[in-house]
């Protein structure tokens, strides 16, 4: 499995997605989930996977191959014209890949799985996020929800709940990202490093971070260490309950 979360706020764009990948407790490996796609000044298109990764993997390779429009023309990633019709896109990726894939997966003893968050912006157009899901159907974050996320996501939305609104800056929307996955990892095995991370400033048409997070980075493992102090001083903090033992 996997967990992705993107956050669209005032100022812009942060998404960060691990990279575990397990077919079974010994069968654990390492796959990309968010994908960035930049012609910088042009556009950045921000996909994020989780599910069956031989579903994911054919939905984004069907994007960057091409899909006929409704016109006849082939369109990819890098030609629909604005981010409500690339959600449209990925939709229909989505479907063409159910289309192919489901009966035989379902044989298989296996279900069709698959979620996306779909984001970025198409020159002057404005700064979206979606969520994609296996019917093909999608939702969009706004004002009031300012997040989403896919995979297992349990653990880290309630840290998001308390901490993220639409006004949070950047850098400290993507530390919340960050304490938000290392508690996911905590508690589910099958969230894993390392992880990528994503900047993109509202209307700048280019990535401010785009870096891969591994276990040795210095700011990660603090963000980790201290996250953990200071839930333990604040349940200490806390009196007892007075209800006797």
């Amino acid at each position: 499995m996997t967990y992705c979360v993107g956050l669209l706020l005032h100022k812009g764009l942060v998404m960060v997605g691990d990279t575990r990948t397990n077919a079974g407790v010994d069968n654990i490996a390492t796959f990309r989930k968010l994908q960035i796609f930049e012609v910088p000044g042009e556009r950045v298109i921000a996909i994020a996977t989780a599910g069956n990764l031989a579903v994911t993997q054919a939905v984004v390779n069907h994007m960057l191959e091409g899909l006929p429009g409704t016109d006849g023309e082939i369109q990819t990633l890098y030609t629909v014209p604005s981010m409500f019709e690339m959600a449209q896109f990925a939709g229909r990726a989505v479907r063409t890949v159910r289309e192919r894939d489901a009966e035989a997966l379902a044989q298989d003893g296996n279900g069709f799985d698959c979620a996306l968050l779909v984001a970025g912006q198409i020159g002057e157009r404005r700064l979206r996020l979606f969520m994609v899901y296996r019917a093909g159907n999608f939702l969009e974050s706004t004002e009031d929800t300012p997040f989403l996320q896919i995979g297992e996501h349990k653990y880290g939305k309630p840290i998001i709940d308390r901490s993220v609104t639409f006004h949070t800056p950047l850098e400290e929307a993507l530390k919340i990202a960050l304490i938000s996955m290392d508690s996911t990892i905590r508690s589910n095995l099958a969230v894993g490093m390392p992880l990528d991370a994503m900047v993109l400033p509202r209307d700048a048409l280019a990535c401010t971070v785009n870096v891969r997070i591994t276990e040795s980075d210095p700011y990660f493992g603090h963000v980790r260490d201290s996250w953990s102090n200071a839930l333990r001083e604040a349940h200490l903090s806390i009196p007892n309950p007075p209800y006797g033992y």
